[in-house]
């Protein structure tokens, strides 16, 4: 039997957080699926924990002023759970040997996959393209956690380097566009904040090769 539970960032990061926290820490053989659309999604629109810094949402107009919750590091940090981070409209391969990596793990694993949302402003028929600019921007690296390997082996980060600015990828969004259109100069301070933020994410993931 293999059981899963599926639900969206809303519950993973705030509201059912408590609950995923106590799962991950049993050590069952439970599989955990987050839809991170990075929003309330189901209530209009609402912003998260998920949610980034800098993104306008209900309760956050003028852009969301703190980071975006790190859950798969909280996740890690139990040291006994799986833990991954997929994009399917990137890379449906790795996609596909992450879930079934995570179903045969035997023991708690939670994989975040970045899902779009019409929340976020964009033509979802461009939805796998927006996906794969997240990765190439570094704004989501693709990785998998296993701490029944191996020491030095636990950590597999599997996206390259950023190659596009992350310009490009944010302001494909009208979440991040609506703020650059009207207040240019907060728009530019929330880019460069968050251009520090991932250099300082990718920067965290680089230090966990050493696990």
């Amino acid at each position: 039997k293999s059981v899963w539970i599926i639900g969206g960032d809303g519950w993973a990061y705030d509201i059912g957080f408590s609950g995923l926290d106590h799962v991950l820490s049993t050590g069952e053989k439970v599989n955990i699926l987050v839809l991170d659309t990075e929003v309330y999604s189901n209530t209009g629109g609402q912003k998260s924990k998920a949610s980034p810094m800098g993104a306008s949402a209900k309760f956050a107009i003028k852009g969301k002023q703190t980071s975006k919750k790190d859950l798969a590091l909280q996740a890690i940090a139990h040291g006994n759970a799986y833990v991954a981070q997929i994009a399917i409209g990137a890379n449906d391969l790795h996609t596909v040997r992450t879930l079934l990596e995570a179903e045969a793990f035997p023991g708690p694993s939670i994989v975040i996959a970045y899902s779009h949302c019409i929340a976020h402003g964009y033509d979802m028929a461009k939805g796998a393209e927006h996906q794969i600019n997240a990765v190439k921007s570094g704004y989501w690296p693709l990785f998998r956690y296993n701490p029944h390997k191996a020491k030095g082996e636990r950590f597999s980060l599997d996206s390259k380097d950023a190659s596009i600015p992350v310009e490009d990828f944010l302001y494909k969004e009208q979440r991040f566009d609506v703020i650059r259109t009207n207040n240019p100069a907060r728009a530019e301070d929330f880019l460069h904040r968050e251009e520090h933020e991932i250099d300082s994410h990718w920067e965290k993931l680089l230090t966990l090769r050493n696990l």
